[in-house]
């Protein structure tokens, strides 16, 4: 959980050093984005997948919530808020309006906000109800804050420097402004008052944000400014939204339209192309010190994404605090550095089950069984792929009417291969380390070793790294090879027999669905935790941010084999061929864990796991 303002600032910082150190090299500009909360409940788990794709994609400094007039949406928009916080670990910035609203019900919301961890506002006055007219919107009646400086002063004196506060900028106007200088003398008010930064109103022509932008200098105003941008979605959505908000469009966007405003896709590609120009007009203009864009989504991706790429834009992996994405709660993000490697697919299972603890392991991992840490809560899915996608979807994606093991052993492999986007243990597809593997990975699947977590082993890798970097530059990053698996039992005793008498760096662990252990390996390794990922970093200690906890993994079993049923099995008729294989999988296979502890020589584990397996 971070102030924006404080981001903003830092990422301008970065820009003035590296431009000093790099004569000529350019700095990539930060993005924000902007979502409204769905009316429904299955509608809210697709926005926060989407939303988290769209965050590994361009990393987001932050994601706004809209807010309904009147609040008619809080309940949705706290929950989407909260949600993409803790689960996503993206700063948001909560919309608030004080239209048609008590002084009670803000404050009850502002604290809401705050014991939720959310520390950004924007402040608006708000739209009128729907089929109101502005120049009656002061005479609402609870209309108790006539405008949005009247919230800023009460978020302040309520709630000191707690929150960072953002307001609207119009570069072409309110509605209710009787000129361009009123508009900026209130525009200034709010600043003075309190307001940490602007995010303007969505416009097509480039010139008119510079101009503004310009004029705001002058009058004083010399907190970051933001241009927000809207995306062409479709010719009919894009002049319905420029009348209704009074936007000017230029001659040359409609020239560029008008051929092809019957044709959504071709609208869609040339609203990108204008889109980027606008942004690439606004950040090359040296004199407005302008370094991000925000773009309104309309809860849609492609365009955005579109639109990110064309400037150049991509997750900078050596930006990455730990090797997991931290929670934007504040305290587990000032708390946690540590995490089992079981949850690497499924994280926001793993944060919610650990939601309710009271301290987190913390630099050197500790015992696992102190009550500090707490226990992880019983088993739940969250909103994840399993829950959301259709059963259609599923079906498609996990088969038809699969008879056979090969069949199934087809789908893991195919989705080790990028050909199905979803396994019931994987949130997200394989990520840029796995490729690094991925034909051994698929290589294994497809005879039988069904595998949903894995890494390579690294050896002194620099800590910027494209792939395997975290922490920043200057330190070192290294890596134990690991897979877990779905086995056979016949393919577990076999993979026990050979680490046992040619594999002595290695520790494997395997339990069924009943919780039976493999005696071979229960006793002498139950209480071994391993660090599997570490950093070395000059002037701090060791770094161990993924471990290997033997009592964790058996509560990770639990849930791993509970996918089987609530997920795969249950997409066919009780009794019917497809349903008995599954189910026999689910009570039959084991879950095996492998850690090669010589992080120097990542081909054994690869070599040891096709011997037991027959694979060529």
């Amino acid at each position: 959980m971070t102030r924006i303002i404080d981001k903003i600032l830092s990422r301008r910082q970065e820009k003035l050093k590296s431009s000093n150190e790099s004569i000529g090299e350019t700095t990539c500009p930060y993005f924000s984005l902007e979502f409204f909360p769905p009316k429904t409940e299955a509608g809210l788990d697709n926005l926060l997948l989407r939303i988290d794709r769209m965050s590994h994609k361009i990393d987001p400094i932050f994601i706004d919530v809209t807010w309904g007039a009147g609040g008619s949406t809080s309940a949705r928009s706290l929950s989407l808020a909260c949600d993409s916080q803790r689960y996503l670990g993206i700063d948001v910035l909560l919309h608030l309006t004080c239209t048609n609203m008590k002084r009670s019900q803000i404050k009850n919301v502002l604290n809401q906000a705050k014991t939720n961890g959310i520390q950004n506002i924007f402040v608006l006055r708000g739209d009128p109800p729907m089929g109101g007219r502005w120049k009656d919107i002061e005479e609402l009646p609870n209309q108790e804050l006539k405008r949005a400086i009247d919230l800023v002063k009460l978020i302040r004196e309520l709630h000191g420097d707690y929150f960072c506060i953002g307001v609207a900028g119009h570069p072409e106007g309110h509605p209710l402004s009787k000129s361009e200088d009123e508009e900026l003398f209130h525009l200034k008010q709010k600043i003075d008052v309190g307001a940490d930064f602007i995010i303007t109103q969505f416009f097509y022509d480039a010139n008119i944000f510079i101009d503004y932008v310009r004029k705001c200098r002058k009058v004083g105003i010399s907190c970051p400014i933001i241009p927000g941008i809207m995306p062409i979605q479709s010719y009919s959505t894009f002049t319905r939204m420029t009348d209704f908000c009074d936007i000017q469009v230029p001659q040359h966007v409609l020239d560029l339209l008008l051929p092809v405003k019957d044709d959504d896709e071709a609208v869609k590609e040339i609203g990108c192309e204008i889109a980027k120009n606008i942004c690439d007009q606004i950040l090359n203009t040296m004199d407005l010190d302008v370094d991000g864009v925000h773009f309104y989504t309309l809860n849609l991706e492609r365009s955005v994404l579109s639109i990110t790429a064309a400037m150049g834009s991509s997750t900078e992996t050596n930006r990455r605090q730990l090797p997991w994405k931290p929670s934007a709660i504040q305290k587990r993000s000032t708390q946690e550095e540590v995490r089992p490697i079981n949850w690497a697919n499924r994280p926001k299972s793993y944060v919610m089950r650990t939601d309710d603890w009271d301290e987190f392991p913390n630099g050197r991992w500790g015992d696992s069984t102190s009550p500090a840490f707490g226990e992880l809560s019983s088993l739940s899915h969250f909103y994840s792929n399993d829950n959301i996608r259709s059963e259609d979807d599923r079906r498609s994606y996990l088969g038809e009417n699969p008879t056979s093991y090969q069949d199934v052993y087809d789908v893991f492999s195919k989705f080790i291969e990028g050909t199905i986007p979803f396994l019931p243990w994987c949130e997200t597809q394989l990520q840029p380390e796995s490729f690094t593997i991925q034909k051994q990975l698929a290589k294994l699947n497809k005879n039988g070793f069904l595998t949903i977590n894995s890494q390579p082993s690294v050896n002194g890798c620099k800590s910027d790294h494209a792939i395997f970097g975290w922490g920043g530059s200057d330190g070192y990053i290294y890596q134990k090879a690991y897979i877990e698996c779905f086995v056979h039992p016949e393919k577990v005793q076999s993979l026990i027999n050979l680490i046992n008498s040619k594999y002595p760096t290695m520790n494997v662990y395997a339990v069924n669905n009943a919780g039976e252990e493999f005696q071979e390996t229960s006793e002498a390794l139950k209480d071994s935790v391993t660090a599997l990922t570490w950093g070395v970093f000059p002037n701090r200690e060791i770094i161990q941010p993924t471990i290997f906890d033997p009592s964790t993994f058996l509560i990770w079993a639990e849930e791993a084999f509970s996918l089987w049923g609530s997920v795969w099995s249950n997409l066919y008729d009780y009794d019917s061929d497809s349903f008995d294989l599954i189910q026999n999988i689910q009570e039959t296979f084991y879950l095996v864990a492998i850690v090669d502890n010589d992080f120097m020589h990542e081909e054994n584990l690869f070599r040891v796991m096709a011997e037991a397996g027959g694979v060529q």
